[in-house]
């Protein structure tokens, strides 16, 4: 399961590089990302990453520059199939915290091996995000 942590470091290498082609090369096509109010389904690998450029936006205006995940927990499902939670954690160029939130993953090996997120569920991060924003504290 090592590799799992190896997966989500890489995921974070992409957000801080700004790469949300590589960022999408991490999803299973089709993919489905979920939330309290809304469902997105991705049948195109093209449409996934400008929906990743458009949270690139974000990030950059308000100075996130490094990203931490933190796996939580991780269930096989499986023998190709596992559930893990991360806990995201976002920093300033002074690696100082600007605010974390948690999310679900069902991520399945591919044909070659490789973990590929099919699901993808935020649990908190606009609420956090929010928070942030409007210097709650998250």
């Amino acid at each position: 399961m090592q590799q799992i942590n190896n997966f989500f470091e890489i995921y974070a290498q992409a957000l801080e590089n700004f790469d949300t082609k590589g960022m999408a090369y991490l999803y299973n096509i089709p993919c489905t990302m979920l939330s309290d109010e809304t469902t997105a389904l991705f049948n195109d690998a093209g449409k996934l990453e400008g929906f990743f450029n458009q949270g690139m936006g974000f990030y950059r205006q308000f100075g996130i520059t490094y990203v931490r995940p933190e796996v939580w927990n991780r269930r096989e499902l499986s023998g190709r199939v596992v559930t893990v939670k991360v806990n995201w954690q976002y920093f300033d160029s002074n690696k100082k915290p600007i605010y974390n939130c948690d999310y679900h993953y069902v991520l399945k090996l591919d044909k070659k091996d490789l973990w590929k997120i099919i699901l993808s569920v935020s649990v908190n991060e606009k609420e956090r995000m929010e928070a942030w924003k409007n210097g709650v504290g998250a």
